[in-house]
């Protein structure tokens, strides 16, 4: 089905060598592939106007629109904290990049939700280490997931921590290059640019901006890149204060942001969102120890860089919880209990480190 509708995309960007800049009116792109169009669908995109949640989705190629009660969706969403203790059972994934069905089959192999795509470990915190945006045709679904997910798991005394990676901040901040073809043709039949669907007037791009880039939970630190020694020199490290200086970001230009060093610090390579170095630049134990100290913390979790599996560095100080899933073939699931470590495979193995 994937396969089937990404043809039909395929074929529909097709007419134009550059859609996002030489976009065809709707009436262009239903009179070159009328057949195609009539099975795109896409939503729900939801839009708060004066009071008002104003619901679109595109249903066979068609946007409908309707008015929706005002308490259908919440509108104010406040940040949550940025430590956790006491916590018993963690499990953590990231790079999902619009793979939801393979999303889906890890999170239910692993019994983090249930045959219904509900809630079902119970108590625990699920954490999703950034990069639900970008390069698959699902992403849509899975922030709608992740969000009522979040609803459950509050209700069951469990939690669900989405941490904004480098593409949640791409795409807020109009960088556009990574989308998949298909919402190319969504934001044209909507008529919005992409990262308006996720503005601050829509009930997920409200939701977006409540969430955190860093948090801890017992003595694991979670963060899409990783806590360089540059980062820590140049802040006071302190999880709350970077958390609100990050959202606080997500509505500043590219511009202003580069009029200071900034940037640099917070969306340069060295940043939370955008570091590689666990992975790259060959740090000695001593390094990572060093880091560890200074963040207050035994071990550090990421996403960003892809390996095949979970994986673990330096005696189980680092993981990396990115397995590749944009890839949409394979994906495992980092799991913690009583301070030990496991993967979690796409059938529900589980392998201690």
């Amino acid at each position: 089905m994937i396969k089937n509708t990404l043809l039909l995309i395929f074929t529909i960007i097709s007419i134009s060598s550059a859609f996002s800049q030489e976009a065809l009116t709707n009436n262009e792109m239903l009179k070159n592939e009328p057949s195609n169009i009539s099975k795109f669908s896409d939503g729900p995109y939801i839009f708060i106007e004066n009071n008002k949640l104003i619901e679109n989705k595109i249903t066979n190629g068609k946007v409908i629109t309707r008015v929706l009660t005002t308490n259908a969706y919440d509108t104010i969403f406040s940040p949550e904290k940025s430590t956790f203790n006491k916590v018993k059972k963690i499990a953590a994934l990231s790079d999902i990049h619009g793979q939801y069905d393979l999303a889906i089959k890890i999170l239910k192999n692993n019994k983090i939700i249930d045959k219904k795509l509900n809630w079902n470990f119970g108590k625990g915190h699920l954490v999703i280490v950034g990069d639900i945006f970008d390069r698959g045709d699902k992403v849509n679904e899975m922030l709608w997931l992740i969000y009522k997910l979040e609803i459950q798991a509050k209700k069951k005394g469990g939690r669900v921590h989405f941490l904004l990676g480098n593409h949640e901040y791409m795409v807020l901040h109009k960088d556009l290059r990574y989308i998949n073809d298909k919402y190319k043709v969504s934001s044209e039949l909507l008529h919005l640019q992409y990262d308006e669907l996720y503005g601050n007037k829509t009930v997920i791009g409200r939701w977006l901006r409540s969430k955190s880039t860093i948090i801890k939970i017992n003595d694991y630190v979670f963060v899409h890149g990783g806590v360089s020694e540059d980062f820590i020199a140049a802040n006071d490290f302190n999880f709350e204060k970077i958390n609100h200086i990050m959202r606080n970001s997500i509505d500043r230009t590219k511009q202003e942001m580069k009029a200071t060093n900034f940037y640099d610090i917070y969306y340069g390579k060295k940043s939370l969102i955008w570091y590689r170095g666990y992975f790259k630049d060959n740090l000695s134990e001593d390094d990572i120890s060093k880091i560890l100290k200074l963040v207050d913390t035994d071990h550090i979790v990421v996403g960003h860089c892809s390996n095949e599996e979970v994986v673990q560095l330096y005696h189980n100080k680092i993981f990396g919880v990115d397995s590749s899933i944009k890839k949409g073939k394979y994906g495992e699931i980092l799991l913690i209990k009583n301070n030990r470590f496991f993967r979690g495979t796409l059938n529900g193995e589980k392998i201690q480190f």
